[in-house]
């Protein structure tokens, strides 16, 4: 095993032990799981970061061009948006969930994947803007990641408080008002990061002049994600209808953007070399 998997294998036991103290602390208050939760996650951050020093020391580029890495860098974005929302007042069930999704990323790739097979290093033309569309697209999916997240925690309080349900979990959450906000928030950062990751896909397809990716099943999909988080907006400009209904829309968006990485394996547009 090398230094890079055995920094892997060690990240994955210090975001297990980070997710057990923040379980510990949602299920019942506890201030100093909550503290050791968000210590164990500073230091998975700090060893993603060192892998990720360490294959570039020993690949000689930044590592971006594989499945593995991106869904490497999708956890490291879950990661630090963790760590930045625990500044927020009564953020624990948030964090919790984001991580359930970071840390079901991190063990998933280390099972399915190997770092550095299935190059996309060889588009040659499109070099730029291969490397502008993975990072849009991986910092997208992670905001609408983040959005999705909110959106589940709003029509779960909404539910609660329609039946009149009130109980601990309940009053740690925060508000209608605020969750709907920072739904909103994410959403509005991830849908034009998304936007542009397409747009540059599919300048990509016309630098190369292989227009039947157009039809590819991937690029279909993230265009309708896309069609869908676009819709979002329009009718939340035009208060057409109420922030349950939006929230599911928001969840249905997401799942669009999930069946669009799902379709790597039959999808021709991830395997083109540019050749």
């Amino acid at each position: 095993m090398t230094l890079a998997e055995q920094i892997y294998e060690a990240l994955i036991y210090m975001y297990a032990l980070s997710l057990l103290f923040y379980f510990s602390d949602c299920i019942r208050r506890n201030a100093g799981a909550k503290r050791t939760g968000t210590g164990f996650l500073v230091v998975v951050w700090a060893l993603q970061v060192f892998h990720v020093i360490l294959r570039m020391l020993t690949e000689g580029h930044f590592p971006i061009y594989t499945t593995f890495d991106f869904l490497f860098i999708f956890s490291f974005s879950i990661v630090l948006m963790s760590l930045v929302m625990t500044r927020i007042q009564r953020s624990e069930f948030v964090i919790l969930l984001l991580n359930v999704v970071g840390f079901s990323v991190t063990v998933l790739n280390r099972l399915w994947f190997t770092a550095g097979e299935i190059s996309l290093h060889n588009w040659q033309t499109v070099h730029g803007l291969l490397i502008l569309h993975i990072t849009l697209a991986n910092l997208g999916f992670a905001a609408l990641t983040v959005g999705a997240v909110f959106a589940m925690l709003y029509l779960f309080l909404h539910r609660k408080l329609k039946n009149k349900k009130w109980n601990d979990t309940v009053r740690r959450l925060p508000s209608l008002e605020v969750i709907s906000k920072y739904m909103d928030g994410a959403t509005l950062i991830g849908t034009p990061l998304l936007g542009v990751s397409i747009m540059l896909a599919v300048l990509s397809i016309v630098a190369e002049t292989r227009w039947s990716l157009l039809l590819d099943l991937k690029v279909i999909a993230t265009g309708l994600a896309m069609a869908i988080y676009v819709g979002y907006f329009v009718f939340k400009r035009r208060k057409q209808f109420s922030t349950v209904i939006m929230a599911r829309w928001t969840l249905i968006g997401y799942g669009f953007v999930i069946i669009s990485f799902l379709s790597n394996a039959y999808s021709a547009f991830h395997r083109w070399t540019g050749e």
